[in-house]
């Protein structure tokens, strides 16, 4: 029987070697490929086509999301795990967007990893159902506009109001009508709860 041939991306080497060991150990499962940021996970796929990638979200040099984009632009058919500790709402919907076919937390259990990359291998998705319900909010909330996600941003790292419109070269009046309407979008009252909830959701990383 031929086995299905993984490429683990992960940038912490004891997480990275924990997943090779436990795949390699699995009969039907051989990892082909072991890549530390998203680049190097672009190009071991070009490489080796695995069957199965195994793919986290925060990585150096290109994002997990990066990588899934880049990755699927020159390989439509590519199926793509997730496998991460951040599960706000926007990681999931930004990931699945890009074409990632699986989305599993990093406090998985081995069996339950190993039926997730024979589902996806057999051409499934698997979504686990608490990931379901909160991209199930996330599609029914509203978007924000490219702007309103620029000033979100500046507000995160602790930008006054004048400070965002000089780094935007919009005037203050546009930057508060701006604030105002991310305000109403994110369903929070001031600039605080809109950093902390941007950061929550995965709107916005440090």
């Amino acid at each position: 029987m031929d086995k299905i041939k993984i490429l683990v991306v992960e940038d912490h080497n004891v997480v990275r070697q924990g997943l090779v060991a436990l795949i390699n150990s699995v009969q039907d499962m051989t990892v082909v490929g072991q890549a530390s940021n998203g680049r190097e996970a672009v190009d071991l796929f070009n490489r080796q086509n695995p069957d199965i990638t195994i793919m986290d979200l925060r990585l150096p040099v290109m994002t997990g999301v990066e990588a899934i984009t880049s990755i699927r632009r020159n390989h439509p058919g590519a199926r793509i795990i997730v496998l991460t500790t951040f599960d706000g709402d926007e990681d999931i919907y930004r990931a699945l967007q890009a074409g990632a076919k699986g989305y599993l937390l990093k406090d998985t259990f081995g069996d339950d990893l190993m039926d997730a990359i024979r589902c996806v291998h057999a051409g499934k998705s698997r979504i686990p159902p608490a990931v379901a319900q909160r991209l199930a909010d996330r599609m029914g909330g509203p978007e924000l506009t490219p702007r309103e996600l620029d000033v979100l941003k500046l507000i995160v790292a602790g930008k006054s109001n004048k400070e965002i419109g000089n780094l935007l070269s919009i005037s203050e009046a546009t930057v508060k009508t701006h604030i105002n309407s991310l305000l109403s979008k994110l369903g929070v009252t001031d600039r605080t709860q809109a950093a902390t909830t941007a950061l929550q959701r995965g709107i916005v990383h440090l």
